[in-house]
Protein backbone atom coordinates (compact mmCIF):
# COMPACT_ATOMS: atom_id res chain seq x y z
CA UNK A 1 0.00 0.00 0.00
CA UNK A 2 2.77 2.56 1.13
CA UNK A 3 4.17 2.04 -2.09
CA UNK A 4 1.28 2.40 -4.13
CA UNK A 5 0.96 5.66 -2.78
CA UNK A 6 4.01 6.15 -3.16
CA UNK A 7 4.22 5.91 -6.96
CA UNK A 8 0.66 7.81 -6.84
CA UNK A 9 3.00 10.61 -5.61
CA UNK A 10 5.85 10.65 -7.72
CA UNK A 11 3.44 10.28 -10.67
CA UNK A 12 1.89 13.73 -9.38
CA UNK A 13 5.47 15.22 -9.47
CA UNK A 14 6.23 14.32 -12.94
CA UNK A 15 3.05 15.43 -14.40
CA UNK A 16 3.26 18.48 -12.49
CA UNK A 17 6.97 18.83 -13.65
CA UNK A 18 5.69 18.17 -17.46
CA UNK A 19 2.81 21.18 -16.59
CA UNK A 20 5.16 23.94 -15.48
CA UNK A 21 7.82 22.73 -18.54
CA UNK A 22 5.34 23.63 -20.99
CA UNK A 23 3.86 26.37 -19.32
CA UNK A 24 7.73 27.94 -18.86
CA UNK A 25 9.07 26.88 -22.35
CA UNK A 26 10.01 30.46 -23.62
CA UNK A 27 12.03 31.27 -20.56
CA UNK A 28 15.58 30.21 -21.05
CA UNK A 29 16.74 27.77 -18.53
CA UNK A 30 19.75 28.46 -16.39
CA UNK A 31 23.26 25.99 -17.05
CA UNK A 32 24.74 23.34 -15.85
CA UNK A 33 21.12 21.75 -14.68
CA UNK A 34 21.66 18.39 -13.03
CA UNK A 35 19.09 15.59 -14.25
CA UNK A 36 17.96 14.80 -10.58
CA UNK A 37 19.45 17.66 -8.08
CA UNK A 38 18.45 20.94 -10.69
CA UNK A 39 20.26 23.51 -9.90
CA UNK A 40 20.67 22.97 -6.18
CA UNK A 41 24.28 22.98 -6.11
CA UNK A 42 24.29 26.67 -7.41
CA UNK A 43 22.19 27.12 -4.06
CA UNK A 44 24.40 26.36 -1.44
CA UNK A 45 28.06 27.34 -0.58
CA UNK A 46 29.76 30.64 -0.79
CA UNK A 47 29.32 33.67 -3.08
CA UNK A 48 32.48 32.65 -4.60
CA UNK A 49 30.59 29.59 -6.38
CA UNK A 50 27.67 31.86 -6.34
CA UNK A 51 28.74 34.85 -8.23
CA UNK A 52 30.83 32.66 -11.11
CA UNK A 53 27.39 31.41 -11.39
CA UNK A 54 25.20 34.26 -11.45
CA UNK A 55 27.11 35.89 -14.43
CA UNK A 56 26.96 32.67 -16.23
CA UNK A 57 23.14 33.64 -16.06
CA UNK A 58 22.84 37.09 -16.48
CA UNK A 59 25.58 37.75 -19.61
CA UNK A 60 23.33 35.08 -21.69
CA UNK A 61 20.15 36.15 -19.93
CA UNK A 62 20.05 39.50 -19.36
CA UNK A 63 16.29 39.34 -17.71
CA UNK A 64 15.56 36.40 -15.84
CA UNK A 65 16.11 32.65 -16.67
CA UNK A 66 14.28 29.55 -14.78
CA UNK A 67 16.79 27.87 -12.20
CA UNK A 68 15.27 24.22 -11.21
CA UNK A 69 15.81 23.51 -6.99
CA UNK A 70 15.49 19.36 -7.17
CA UNK A 71 13.69 17.42 -10.30
CA UNK A 72 10.39 18.81 -9.57
CA UNK A 73 10.67 22.87 -8.72
CA UNK A 74 11.63 25.59 -11.00
CA UNK A 75 12.24 29.04 -9.76
CA UNK A 76 11.82 31.73 -12.17
CA UNK A 77 14.99 34.20 -11.21
CA UNK A 78 14.46 37.36 -11.78
CA UNK A 79 17.53 40.58 -12.05
CA UNK A 80 16.08 43.40 -14.12
CA UNK A 81 14.18 46.20 -12.85
CA UNK A 82 10.99 45.81 -15.29
CA UNK A 83 10.93 42.06 -14.48
CA UNK A 84 11.00 43.08 -10.54
CA UNK A 85 8.36 45.55 -10.86
CA UNK A 86 5.77 43.05 -12.48
CA UNK A 87 6.54 40.88 -9.23
CA UNK A 88 7.52 43.22 -6.27
CA UNK A 89 4.18 45.39 -7.59
CA UNK A 90 2.25 42.48 -6.66
CA UNK A 91 1.22 41.03 -2.68
CA UNK A 92 1.84 37.96 -3.79
CA UNK A 93 2.48 36.19 -0.66
CA UNK A 94 6.06 35.28 0.31
CA UNK A 95 7.22 31.64 -0.74
CA UNK A 96 6.80 28.78 1.70
CA UNK A 97 10.27 26.75 1.45
CA UNK A 98 12.11 28.88 2.99
CA UNK A 99 9.97 30.53 5.48
CA UNK A 100 8.90 27.72 6.71
CA UNK A 101 11.93 26.83 8.08
CA UNK A 102 11.34 30.38 10.17
CA UNK A 103 7.77 30.18 10.71
CA UNK A 104 8.07 28.50 13.93
CA UNK A 105 9.61 31.20 15.59
CA UNK A 106 8.22 34.11 13.79
CA UNK A 107 4.69 32.47 13.23
CA UNK A 108 2.41 34.58 11.35
CA UNK A 109 3.42 38.34 11.17
CA UNK A 110 3.74 40.78 8.74
CA UNK A 111 6.53 39.23 6.84
CA UNK A 112 4.91 35.58 6.60
CA UNK A 113 1.41 36.38 6.31
CA UNK A 114 -0.81 37.23 2.98
CA UNK A 115 -3.98 38.17 2.51
CA UNK A 116 -6.85 40.17 4.22
CA UNK A 117 -4.54 38.95 7.02
CA UNK A 118 -1.63 41.20 5.66
CA UNK A 119 -3.48 43.66 4.62
CA UNK A 120 -5.48 43.77 8.32
CA UNK A 121 -1.74 44.08 10.16
CA UNK A 122 -0.17 46.11 8.19
CA UNK A 123 -2.69 49.03 8.19
CA UNK A 124 -2.89 48.75 12.37
CA UNK A 125 1.43 49.10 12.50
CA UNK A 126 1.80 51.61 9.78
CA UNK A 127 1.22 54.34 12.57
CA UNK A 128 3.95 52.80 14.91
CA UNK A 129 6.35 53.83 12.01
CA UNK A 130 4.68 57.40 11.54
CA UNK A 131 7.63 60.55 11.93
CA UNK A 132 6.50 61.61 15.78
CA UNK A 133 7.23 58.38 16.56
CA UNK A 134 10.33 57.82 15.09
CA UNK A 135 11.52 60.87 16.79
CA UNK A 136 12.42 60.17 20.05
CA UNK A 137 14.29 56.87 19.09
CA UNK A 138 17.23 59.14 17.59
CA UNK A 139 18.74 59.72 21.20
CA UNK A 140 17.79 55.41 21.74
CA UNK A 141 20.13 54.86 18.36
CA UNK A 142 22.59 57.65 19.36
CA UNK A 143 23.05 56.45 22.91
CA UNK A 144 23.48 52.76 21.74
CA UNK A 145 25.82 54.29 18.94
CA UNK A 146 28.05 56.20 21.88
CA UNK A 147 28.45 52.65 23.82
CA UNK A 148 30.45 50.74 20.93
CA UNK A 149 32.86 54.10 20.92
CA UNK A 150 33.18 53.91 24.36
CA UNK A 151 33.62 50.25 24.11
CA UNK A 152 36.15 50.33 21.34
CA UNK A 153 37.96 53.26 22.75
CA UNK A 154 38.65 51.13 26.27
CA UNK A 155 39.91 47.85 23.74
CA UNK A 156 42.21 49.66 21.80
CA UNK A 157 45.93 50.35 23.11
CA UNK A 158 47.85 52.90 21.53
CA UNK A 159 50.53 51.58 19.13
CA UNK A 160 48.93 48.00 19.18
CA UNK A 161 45.98 47.67 16.01
CA UNK A 162 43.20 46.98 17.18
CA UNK A 163 41.15 44.03 15.01
CA UNK A 164 37.39 43.90 15.37
CA UNK A 165 34.70 41.42 13.43
CA UNK A 166 32.44 44.13 12.64
CA UNK A 167 28.78 41.36 12.55
CA UNK A 168 29.37 40.32 15.71
CA UNK A 169 29.71 43.90 17.09
CA UNK A 170 27.05 46.06 15.30
CA UNK A 171 24.78 43.20 15.80
CA UNK A 172 24.92 43.44 19.11
CA UNK A 173 24.32 47.29 19.25
CA UNK A 174 21.15 46.90 16.43
CA UNK A 175 20.11 44.40 19.48
CA UNK A 176 20.54 46.78 22.03
CA UNK A 177 18.78 48.99 20.11
CA UNK A 178 15.62 46.85 19.49
CA UNK A 179 15.28 46.09 22.98
CA UNK A 180 14.67 49.61 23.68
CA UNK A 181 12.36 50.56 21.14
CA UNK A 182 10.75 47.29 21.45
CA UNK A 183 10.48 46.59 24.98
CA UNK A 184 11.98 49.69 26.83
CA UNK A 185 14.47 47.12 27.81
CA UNK A 186 17.72 48.48 28.63
CA UNK A 187 20.07 45.06 28.19
CA UNK A 188 23.22 46.30 28.24
CA UNK A 189 24.05 43.91 25.73
CA UNK A 190 27.22 45.76 24.45
CA UNK A 191 29.19 46.21 27.36
CA UNK A 192 29.87 42.56 28.71
CA UNK A 193 29.91 39.67 26.47
CA UNK A 194 28.54 37.35 29.19
CA UNK A 195 25.43 38.93 29.29
CA UNK A 196 24.52 37.19 25.73
CA UNK A 197 24.21 33.87 28.13
CA UNK A 198 22.53 35.65 30.89
CA UNK A 199 19.91 37.17 29.04
CA UNK A 200 17.16 34.93 27.99
CA UNK A 201 15.65 36.84 25.27
CA UNK A 202 19.40 38.20 23.97
CA UNK A 203 20.30 34.65 23.88
CA UNK A 204 17.52 33.04 22.28
CA UNK A 205 17.81 35.50 18.93
CA UNK A 206 21.38 35.56 18.75
CA UNK A 207 21.12 31.91 18.49
CA UNK A 208 18.28 31.64 16.36
CA UNK A 209 19.73 33.72 14.21
CA UNK A 210 22.52 31.63 13.40
CA UNK A 211 20.63 28.44 13.38
CA UNK A 212 18.85 29.39 10.59
CA UNK A 213 21.66 30.49 8.68
CA UNK A 214 22.90 27.39 9.47
CA UNK A 215 20.49 25.85 8.36
CA UNK A 216 19.74 27.28 5.04
CA UNK A 217 23.35 26.20 4.04
CA UNK A 218 23.05 22.85 4.73
CA UNK A 219 20.67 21.24 2.61
CA UNK A 220 20.02 17.71 4.70
CA UNK A 221 18.42 20.07 7.30
CA UNK A 222 16.09 21.47 4.44
CA UNK A 223 14.05 18.11 5.00
CA UNK A 224 11.66 18.72 8.47
CA UNK A 225 12.35 15.32 9.92
CA UNK A 226 15.58 15.42 9.55
CA UNK A 227 15.94 18.91 10.95
CA UNK A 228 14.32 18.24 13.79
CA UNK A 229 16.16 14.99 14.60
CA UNK A 230 19.22 17.11 14.62
CA UNK A 231 21.22 18.79 17.34
CA UNK A 232 20.70 22.06 15.59
CA UNK A 233 16.89 21.39 15.76
CA UNK A 234 16.98 20.53 19.57
CA UNK A 235 19.09 23.69 20.15
CA UNK A 236 16.18 25.51 17.78
CA UNK A 237 12.92 24.36 19.79
CA UNK A 238 15.19 25.24 23.44
CA UNK A 239 16.17 29.22 21.41
CA UNK A 240 12.04 29.56 20.32
CA UNK A 241 10.93 28.49 23.52
CA UNK A 242 13.78 31.22 25.57
CA UNK A 243 11.95 34.10 23.23
CA UNK A 244 8.74 33.30 23.08
CA UNK A 245 8.99 32.60 26.55
CA UNK A 246 10.15 36.34 27.52
CA UNK A 247 7.97 37.62 24.61
CA UNK A 248 4.80 36.45 26.42
CA UNK A 249 6.03 37.13 29.93
CA UNK A 250 6.66 40.84 28.60
CA UNK A 251 3.35 41.78 26.86
CA UNK A 252 1.64 40.39 29.78
CA UNK A 253 3.69 42.60 32.05
CA UNK A 254 3.41 45.71 29.68
CA UNK A 255 -0.67 44.53 29.66
CA UNK A 256 -0.84 44.76 33.50
CA UNK A 257 0.68 47.99 33.50
CA UNK A 258 -1.96 49.48 31.29
CA UNK A 259 -5.10 47.92 33.67
CA UNK A 260 -3.19 49.07 36.64
CA UNK A 261 -1.65 52.24 36.06
CA UNK A 262 -1.44 53.54 39.84
CA UNK A 263 1.00 50.43 40.24
CA UNK A 264 3.99 51.13 38.08
CA UNK A 265 5.74 54.15 37.45
CA UNK A 266 6.97 54.69 33.86
CA UNK A 267 9.15 57.49 33.18
CA UNK A 268 9.57 56.80 29.56
CA UNK A 269 9.35 59.76 27.52
CA UNK A 270 8.61 57.61 24.06
CA UNK A 271 6.15 55.44 22.93
CA UNK A 272 8.03 51.71 22.03
CA UNK A 273 6.89 49.21 19.49
CA UNK A 274 4.72 46.82 22.08
CA UNK A 275 2.79 50.59 23.14
CA UNK A 276 1.49 50.69 19.61
CA UNK A 277 0.87 46.64 19.36
CA UNK A 278 -1.67 47.21 22.23
CA UNK A 279 -3.50 49.72 21.18
CA UNK A 280 -3.65 49.39 17.49
CA UNK A 281 -7.73 48.90 17.09
CA UNK A 282 -9.86 47.87 13.99
CA UNK A 283 -13.02 50.03 13.39
CA UNK A 284 -14.97 47.53 15.76
CA UNK A 285 -12.68 48.31 18.64
CA UNK A 286 -10.91 45.14 18.31
CA UNK A 287 -7.19 44.48 18.61
CA UNK A 288 -5.00 42.27 18.22
CA UNK A 289 -4.56 39.23 19.79
CA UNK A 290 -1.51 38.13 22.15
CA UNK A 291 -0.10 35.87 20.12
CA UNK A 292 -0.35 38.01 16.91
CA UNK A 293 1.46 41.09 19.49
CA UNK A 294 3.63 38.47 19.95
CA UNK A 295 4.38 37.50 16.14
CA UNK A 296 4.86 41.15 15.22
CA UNK A 297 6.98 41.72 17.86
CA UNK A 298 9.24 38.66 17.22
CA UNK A 299 8.86 39.50 12.97
CA UNK A 300 10.14 42.96 13.87
CA UNK A 301 13.32 41.69 15.84
CA UNK A 302 14.30 39.13 13.10
CA UNK A 303 13.69 41.90 10.28
CA UNK A 304 15.48 44.91 12.56
CA UNK A 305 18.45 42.62 13.69
CA UNK A 306 20.85 41.15 11.32
CA UNK A 307 19.60 43.09 8.06
CA UNK A 308 20.54 46.43 10.10
CA UNK A 309 23.45 45.09 10.91
CA UNK A 310 24.45 43.50 7.44
CA UNK A 311 24.04 47.19 6.23
CA UNK A 312 26.49 48.72 8.91
CA UNK A 313 29.11 46.14 8.36
CA UNK A 314 29.36 46.15 4.69
CA UNK A 315 28.89 49.91 4.61
CA UNK A 316 32.16 49.99 7.21
CA UNK A 317 33.95 47.07 4.92
CA UNK A 318 33.29 49.82 1.74
CA UNK A 319 34.49 52.25 3.39
CA UNK A 320 38.32 50.29 4.92
CA UNK A 321 38.64 49.11 1.23
CA UNK A 322 38.05 52.67 -0.06
CA UNK A 323 40.07 55.35 2.15
CA UNK A 324 39.57 58.37 0.30
CA UNK A 325 35.69 58.31 0.11
CA UNK A 326 36.14 57.47 4.49
CA UNK A 327 37.98 60.61 4.22
CA UNK A 328 35.06 62.85 2.56
CA UNK A 329 32.45 61.05 5.06
CA UNK A 330 34.55 62.10 8.28
CA UNK A 331 34.71 65.77 6.16
CA UNK A 332 31.50 66.21 6.09
CA UNK A 333 30.30 64.31 9.67
CA UNK A 334 33.26 66.49 11.46
CA UNK A 335 32.35 69.85 9.82
CA UNK A 336 28.56 69.42 10.30
CA UNK A 337 29.25 68.05 14.11
CA UNK A 338 31.74 71.37 14.33
CA UNK A 339 29.29 74.30 12.86
CA UNK A 340 26.58 72.95 15.25
CA UNK A 341 28.61 72.82 18.07
CA UNK A 342 27.93 69.06 19.23
CA UNK A 343 29.33 65.31 18.61
CA UNK A 344 26.04 63.81 18.59
CA UNK A 345 22.89 63.88 16.21
CA UNK A 346 19.24 63.91 16.96
CA UNK A 347 16.32 63.58 14.79
CA UNK A 348 16.64 67.24 12.92
CA UNK A 349 20.25 66.35 12.17
CA UNK A 350 18.86 63.07 9.81
CA UNK A 351 19.04 65.31 6.20
CA UNK A 352 22.13 67.28 6.76
CA UNK A 353 24.24 64.56 6.16
CA UNK A 354 24.16 64.17 2.23
CA UNK A 355 27.06 62.46 1.03
CA UNK A 356 27.03 59.65 3.73
CA UNK A 357 23.42 59.24 3.03
CA UNK A 358 24.46 58.43 -0.63
CA UNK A 359 27.48 56.41 0.37
CA UNK A 360 25.12 54.18 2.73
CA UNK A 361 22.95 53.81 -0.41
CA UNK A 362 25.38 53.02 -2.95
CA UNK A 363 26.43 50.58 -0.07
CA UNK A 364 23.40 48.89 -0.15
CA UNK A 365 23.10 48.85 -3.65
CA UNK A 366 26.53 47.09 -3.88
CA UNK A 367 25.95 44.44 -1.03
CA UNK A 368 22.03 45.06 -0.14
CA UNK A 369 21.42 43.31 3.50
CA UNK A 370 18.56 40.72 1.93
CA UNK A 371 19.61 39.06 -1.21
CA UNK A 372 16.96 37.82 -2.62
CA UNK A 373 13.10 37.69 -1.96
CA UNK A 374 11.11 35.05 -2.85
CA UNK A 375 7.23 34.98 -4.00
CA UNK A 376 4.85 32.72 -4.84
CA UNK A 377 2.17 33.16 -7.44
CA UNK A 378 -1.35 32.59 -6.56
CA UNK A 379 -2.18 33.52 -10.13
CA UNK A 380 -0.59 33.89 -13.74
CA UNK A 381 1.76 36.82 -13.79
CA UNK A 382 2.83 38.82 -17.22
CA UNK A 383 5.81 40.27 -17.79
CA UNK A 384 6.30 43.00 -19.63
CA UNK A 385 7.66 41.26 -22.37
CA UNK A 386 4.58 39.64 -22.56
CA UNK A 387 5.86 36.08 -21.37
CA UNK A 388 3.22 34.30 -18.47
CA UNK A 389 4.64 32.66 -15.62
CA UNK A 390 1.80 29.76 -14.54
CA UNK A 391 -0.05 30.30 -10.91
CA UNK A 392 1.58 28.40 -8.46
CA UNK A 393 4.92 29.00 -9.77
CA UNK A 394 7.96 30.54 -7.53
CA UNK A 395 9.58 33.51 -8.45
CA UNK A 396 13.02 34.79 -7.27
CA UNK A 397 13.93 38.70 -7.25
CA UNK A 398 17.34 38.55 -7.07
CA UNK A 399 18.29 41.88 -5.51
CA UNK A 400 21.87 41.67 -5.53
CA UNK A 401 20.95 40.87 -9.73
CA UNK A 402 19.12 44.02 -10.23
CA UNK A 403 21.74 46.42 -8.53
CA UNK A 404 24.22 45.30 -10.64
CA UNK A 405 22.70 44.80 -14.21
CA UNK A 406 24.94 46.01 -16.89
CA UNK A 407 21.18 47.23 -18.26
CA UNK A 408 20.82 49.60 -15.91
CA UNK A 409 23.60 50.76 -13.97
CA UNK A 410 26.86 52.25 -15.90
CA UNK A 411 29.83 50.69 -14.42
CA UNK A 412 27.91 48.69 -11.83
CA UNK A 413 30.76 46.99 -10.00
CA UNK A 414 32.17 50.36 -9.26
CA UNK A 415 31.42 52.29 -5.92
CA UNK A 416 29.79 55.57 -6.83
CA UNK A 417 27.78 57.38 -4.60
CA UNK A 418 27.31 60.01 -7.21
CA UNK A 419 24.34 58.18 -8.36
CA UNK A 420 22.64 58.46 -5.32
CA UNK A 421 22.09 62.61 -5.61
CA UNK A 422 19.51 64.50 -6.02
CA UNK A 423 19.73 64.67 -9.68
CA UNK A 424 20.71 61.64 -11.00
CA UNK A 425 17.52 60.23 -8.42
CA UNK A 426 15.72 61.71 -11.01
CA UNK A 427 16.75 59.39 -13.86
CA UNK A 428 16.67 56.07 -11.63
CA UNK A 429 14.50 53.75 -13.46
CA UNK A 430 11.32 52.75 -10.86
CA UNK A 431 11.98 49.21 -9.04
CA UNK A 432 15.89 49.30 -10.14
CA UNK A 433 17.45 50.11 -6.71
CA UNK A 434 15.19 47.89 -4.07
CA UNK A 435 17.53 46.93 -1.10
CA UNK A 436 14.16 47.32 1.10
CA UNK A 437 12.15 45.47 -1.46
CA UNK A 438 9.32 47.96 -2.86
CA UNK A 439 5.58 48.12 -4.22
CA UNK A 440 3.00 46.86 -1.45
CA UNK A 441 5.06 44.67 0.50
CA UNK A 442 8.28 46.60 1.03
CA UNK A 443 10.24 46.98 4.63
CA UNK A 444 7.32 48.93 6.93
CA UNK A 445 10.49 49.36 9.27
CA UNK A 446 12.66 50.75 6.06
CA UNK A 447 13.11 54.95 7.97
CA UNK A 448 13.48 53.25 10.89
CA UNK A 449 16.83 51.23 9.84
CA UNK A 450 17.87 54.21 7.63
CA UNK A 451 18.02 56.42 10.59
CA UNK A 452 19.50 54.06 12.97
CA UNK A 453 22.16 53.51 10.22
CA UNK A 454 22.84 57.38 9.77
CA UNK A 455 23.45 58.18 13.22
CA UNK A 456 25.28 54.61 14.05
CA UNK A 457 27.93 55.11 10.95
CA UNK A 458 28.58 59.29 11.60
CA UNK A 459 28.84 58.71 15.09
CA UNK A 460 31.62 55.59 14.32
CA UNK A 461 33.25 57.54 11.42
CA UNK A 462 33.55 60.79 13.70
CA UNK A 463 35.69 58.60 16.55
CA UNK A 464 37.45 55.69 14.27
CA UNK A 465 39.34 55.01 11.24
CA UNK A 466 38.50 51.83 9.06
CA UNK A 467 40.89 49.45 7.53
CA UNK A 468 40.76 46.46 6.16
CA UNK A 469 42.41 43.18 8.25
CA UNK A 470 43.56 41.23 5.59
CA UNK A 471 44.59 38.69 7.59
CA UNK A 472 40.79 37.57 6.74
CA UNK A 473 39.58 37.20 3.18
CA UNK A 474 36.09 38.56 2.81
CA UNK A 475 33.71 35.80 1.06
CA UNK A 476 30.28 37.28 1.04
CA UNK A 477 27.52 34.55 2.14
CA UNK A 478 24.26 35.81 0.83
CA UNK A 479 21.99 33.23 2.35
CA UNK A 480 19.30 35.19 4.18
CA UNK A 481 21.34 37.82 4.89
CA UNK A 482 24.05 39.32 3.21
CA UNK A 483 27.39 38.41 5.17
CA UNK A 484 30.64 37.27 4.77
CA UNK A 485 31.89 33.67 5.33
CA UNK A 486 34.32 34.37 7.29
CA UNK A 487 33.47 37.62 8.91
CA UNK A 488 34.13 41.40 8.26
CA UNK A 489 37.83 42.22 10.20
CA UNK A 490 38.27 45.81 10.01
CA UNK A 491 41.51 47.59 11.47
CA UNK A 492 39.82 50.84 14.47
CA UNK A 493 41.86 53.47 15.20
CA UNK A 494 40.85 56.60 17.75
CA UNK A 495 40.90 59.52 15.75
CA UNK A 496 41.14 62.78 17.38
CA UNK A 497 39.98 66.29 16.43
CA UNK A 498 43.19 67.32 14.64
CA UNK A 499 42.95 64.18 12.11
Amino acid sequence: MTMVMLLVKLGQLIRRRMAFEKALAAFPVAPERHWLLGHLPKLTGNLKEKRWGMEAITVPYPKYCVLWAGPFLPIVLVYHHEAAKAILSTSEPKEDYIFDMIRPWLGDGLLLSYGKKWARNRRLLTPGFHFDVLRPYAKIFQGSANDLVSKWRRMYHDGEPLSREMFTDVSLLTLDSLLKCIFSVESNCQEEAETNQKHPYIRGVVELSQLIMARFRFLPHHIDLLYHLSYNGYKWRQANNLVHSYTRSVIQKRKDAIQHPEAIKDERKYVDFLDILLSAKDEDGSGLTDQEIQDEVDTFMFEGHDTTSSGLSWFLFNMAIRPEIQVKCQKEVDDYFRSKGKDQLDWDDLNNLPYLTMCLKESMRMNPPVPNIARRLTRDLTFPDGNVVPAGAFITTIIMGVHHSPLTWKEAELFIPERFSSENLKNMPPYSYVPFSAGPRNCIGQNFAMNEMKITLATLLHNFDFTLNPAVKVDIDDSVIQRAANGIHLFIKPRTLQD
